[in-house]
C-alpha cells in the first residue's frame, strides 16, 4: 500500500471543555504533528506528511489547537493555553506518551511540555521554531519576514481576501507552485470566520512581560530528556540559516539539519526530507 491511499480520518473529541477536531491515520506509537501560530494554521499543514509516517507503523494524529482550523474558539488566547491543550488532547485520546513533531510556534511550546512533563514525550522533532535559535547581533527580518508582518499587520483588524492569503503563502514557501487552487481554497478556509476572531484576539493580547532572569529557550535544548531533531529551512526568513549556524556552534551535539530550498513551511517546502530525517529518527 502506498503511502497515498493510506486513509486519514476526520474527527472530534472533548478535551478541557473544548470540542477539538483532529486528523488520525494509521496505528502504532502514537505521533502528533503541532502546527504553529499563523494565520490559517490547522492541523491540515500535516495532511501531506501523515500517510508516510502512517505507513511506516505509527499512529499518525495533528489536531487543531484551540482557536484554529475547525476547533473551539477559548476564551483564553495565550500560547500557554494552547500548551495545555495539547496535554489535554493526550489526556481525552488516553495516548500517556507520545512523539511530537513540532512545527514553528509550536516547537517552544513542545520543548517546554518535554522539559517539564518528560514522561509525556518519547522524541521530539522540531521544524523551522526561530525561537529555538540563538539571535545574531545585528538581526534583520528580510524582506519574506518583512512582507509577512506587514500583511498580518494589515489583517489585525480586516479579513484577509483569497490573494491575501496567496501572498502569505509566497511568503513561507520556496516552492510556489505548491499553492494549487485546492491547497489555497483550504489554508483560506482556515484564516476567515471564526478562525480570523480568534486570530484578532491574539493579535490584541499584551506583550508578556520580559523575565530577565529567564534562560531563553535556545539555551535549554541540551536539557531536554528524550531524542531530539532540528530541521531548518536554509532559506527561512528572519536569518534562520546564520541563527542556525550559531546554534550547531553552541551546542555541536545537537541533531540540526538545514534542508535547502526550503522557507519557512518547512512540512511542504522540504516534505522529503522531513520524512526521510524524522521517520528513521522515531523508529
Amino acid at each position: 500500500m502506498s503511502a497515498t491511499t493510506i486513509k486519514i480520518e476526520d474527527k472530534t473529541i472533548r478535551a478541557a471543555g473544548l470540542t477539538l477536531r483532529y486528523l488520525e491515520a494509521g496505528s502504532g506509537h502514537p505521533v502528533i504533528f503541532l502546527h504553529g501560530g499563523s494565520l490559517g494554521s490547522s492541523a491540515d499543514v500535516f495532511l501531506r506528511n501523515m500517510p508516510a509516517f502512517a505507513k511506516a507503523g505509527f499512529r499518525a494524529l495533528a489536531f487543531d489547537q484551540p482557536g484554529f482550523g475547525l476547533s473551539d474558539v477559548p476564551d483564553d488566547h495565550s500560547v500557554g493555553l494552547r500548551r495545555k491543550s495539547v496535554l489535554a488532547f493526550m489526556d481525552a485520546m488516553g495516548i500517556p506518551a507520545a512523539a511530537f513533531v513540532a512545527h514553528s510556534q509550536a516547537g517552544g511550546m513542545a520543548l517546554q511540555i518535554a522539559l517539564a512533563s518528560p514522561e509525556r514525550v518519547t522524541h521530539l522533532a522540531v521544524l523551522g521554531t526561530g525561537t529555538l535559535l540563538p539571535p545574531l547581533e545585528e538581526a534583520k527580518e528580510g524582506l519574506d519576514g518583512a512582507a509577512q508582518q506587514r500583511l498580518e499587520r494589515k489583517m489585525a483588524h480586516n479579513e484577509p481576501t483569497i490573494e491575501d492569503t496567496r501572498k502569505l503563502l509566497e511568503a513561507n514557501l520556496f516552492h510556489h507552485e505548491l499553492i494549487t487552487p485546492e491547497e489555497l481554497a483550504l489554508r483560506h478556509s482556515r484564516s476567515t470566520g471564526k478562525a480570523f476572531a480568534a486570530f484578532v484576539a491574539r493579535s490584541d493580547l499584551p506583550a508578556a512581560p520580559k523575565d530577565p532572569t529567564a534562560v531563553p529557550l535556545w539555551r535549554r535544548l541540551t536539557e531536554v530528556k528524550c531524542p531530539l531533531l532540528l530541521i531548518y529551512g536554509r532559506n527561512d526568513r528572519a536569518n534562520a540559516y546564520e541563527r542556525a549556524m550559531k546554534l550547531r556552534e553552541f551546542a555541536p551535539q545537537l541533531d540540526l539539519h538545514i534542508t535547502p530550498d526550503c522557507k519557512h513551511l518547512v512540512p511542504w517546502d522540504a516534505q522529503a526530507d522531513v520524512e526521510r530525517l524524522t521517520i528513521p529518527f522515531l523508529s
